[in-house]
């Protein structure tokens, strides 16, 4: 995969933060505890260090490269005719790769635009990634969506829905995707939590064709514990 001209930030800054930080006060502690002859307290300080350098490491390529080779491969079946929306978007991450394997089609991305995922930032991503003329942005939320029934040939989204915090809220979110999408049409779903309870309402809509499963060690956030699991559904 190319590397991304636009600029998309970092997922969970402050987790990223708190881990590098937390290496460093590791790192430091191991380094005293060796000066007083500390040694089995020095060592395991030492392996807490390197562990937590590890978990950042992983959260740091998970942001940077292992989240859009992911989705490169996940979208690749999009034959280039498609109206695609992102709930979600953020800064375009998602949108821009399936917007790249658009020729005629279009990619519509949703949020509530925070002050870190502004429209303007994702309006110049599109810009940096060539793919503005193919990009429509729309502010909204997930929960009830601003589009007709079956709008949509695919409906993607990325680490999203699990941000609503109540559970019905998360069902409604999954209700209307799957309201938006045309029969037949693709949904997308890449989560860390909940993605069971995703299934079962889709489950409950009538979809059979939905599938579960883990995206490995490319989209950890620091390590196992944070894995990163996709929802695949085809809408009857």
């Amino acid at each position: 995969m190319r590397d991304r001209r636009g600029k998309y930030g970092l997922d969970e800054p402050w987790a990223l933060g708190g881990l590098v930080l937390g290496a460093v006060l590791l790192l430091a502690l191991a380094v005293i505890s060796f000066d007083n002859d500390i040694l089995a307290v020095a060592i395991a300080f030492l392996f807490g260090a390197l562990y937590t350098l590890a978990s950042a490491a992983s959260q740091l390529y998970t942001t940077r490269r292992g989240k859009f080779a992911v989705w490169g491969e996940a979208l690749r079946e999009l034959t280039g005719e498609e109206k695609v929306l992102d709930l979600g978007c953020g800064r375009g991450a998602v949108l821009l790769l399936a917007a790249e394997r658009l020729d005629h089609g279009t990619a519509t991305g949703l949020d509530l635009w925070r002050r870190r995922s502004s429209e303007a930032v994702t309006r110049a991503n599109a810009e940096a990634e060539g793919v503005s003329d193919l990009v429509e942005l729309t502010t909204g939320d997930m929960r009830e969506l601003p589009f007709d029934d079956e709008s949509y040939d695919v409906v993607v989204s990325s680490l999203a829905v699990h941000h609503i915090s109540k559970e019905d809220g998360r069902a409604a979110a999954i209700r209307e995707a799957h309201r938006v999408l045309r029969p037949g049409g693709l949904l997308l779903i890449a989560d860390q939590e909940h993605v069971p309870a995703y299934e079962t309402v889709l489950r409950g809509l009538g979809v059979v064709d939905v599938h579960r499963r883990d995206l490995g060690w490319r989209y950890w956030h620091g390590g196992p514990w944070a894995r990163t699991w996709m929802l695949r559904a085809r809408k009857p």
